[in-house]
């Protein structure tokens, strides 16, 4: 009998969840364990159920699938993650790679494409669908090296990200130091450090600021 490679899938859609597991059914190599609906479900679920791979969107609410792939790598290196997302821009690919994931592929791609990355990654390989490989090779022969020069999002650190994500969601102080386990007072320091840092001075700025990132559906 061949291995089964045990899969989960982290997205905050349910008809999206659904339509994945009834694509990776047809699959015999591959099992669904589990499914989460945002970063922090879905490093539980990581440790709870030990899957070979995670298939990981990247705009979820509360812990989004970059703050949950960094913690997933470092807790858990041994888990392959391929992020599936709708943001073809550099700024995510970028992002994505550095936080840890092993494969970048794009919701509008097809079931071939799909497996295809899911069998590179599985092996141990790293993935980018073809469209965003395209765009990156342009970019390096236009002397950009690949991707843009860094954008003030990309100046933030983790923790700062985080919080503009919850910010932007219309949490208070008080709830999101309680949902990250520090104090109301640090996070209005880190509050106070992004604004600094993007040059924003209201929270509808940063709600606007969040949107364009991707952190949070307009």
């Amino acid at each position: 009998m061949k291995k089964k490679y045990r899969i989960l899938i982290a997205e905050d859609q349910t008809i999206v969840r659904e339509g994945l597991c009834s694509l990776l059914s047809t699959n015999p190599e591959l099992e669904v364990v589990g499914e989460a609906a945002d970063g922090r479900e879905a490093i539980h679920l990581i440790e709870k159920l030990n899957p070979h791979l995670v298939l990981m969107d990247l705009s979820m609410p509360r812990t989004d699938g970059l703050n949950a792939t960094r913690e997933a790598k470092r807790r858990f290196p041994q888990t392959r993650i391929l992020a599936l997302t709708v943001h073809n821009d550099e700024e995510h690919i970028l992002a994505a790679f550095s936080t840890g994931a092993d494969g970048y592929a794009l919701k509008d791609s097809t079931r071939g494409e799909l497996m295809v990355a899911i069998k590179n990654v599985l092996s141990g390989k790293y993935y980018i669908c073809p469209g965003i490989s395209k765009q990156m090779i342009e970019g390096y022969l236009q002397g950009r090296k690949g991707f843009k020069d860094l954008s003030p999002w990309m100046s933030l650190t983790p923790r700062e990200r985080q919080i503009l994500k919850l910010v932007a969601e219309g949490y208070k102080a008080q709830k999101i130091g309680d949902y990250l386990f520090i104090s109301p007072k640090t996070v209005q320091k880190h509050r106070s450090n992004l604004m600094k840092k993007l040059d924003i001075r209201t929270t509808a700025g940063l709600v606007a600021f969040a949107a364009k990132a991707g952190l949070i559906l307009k």
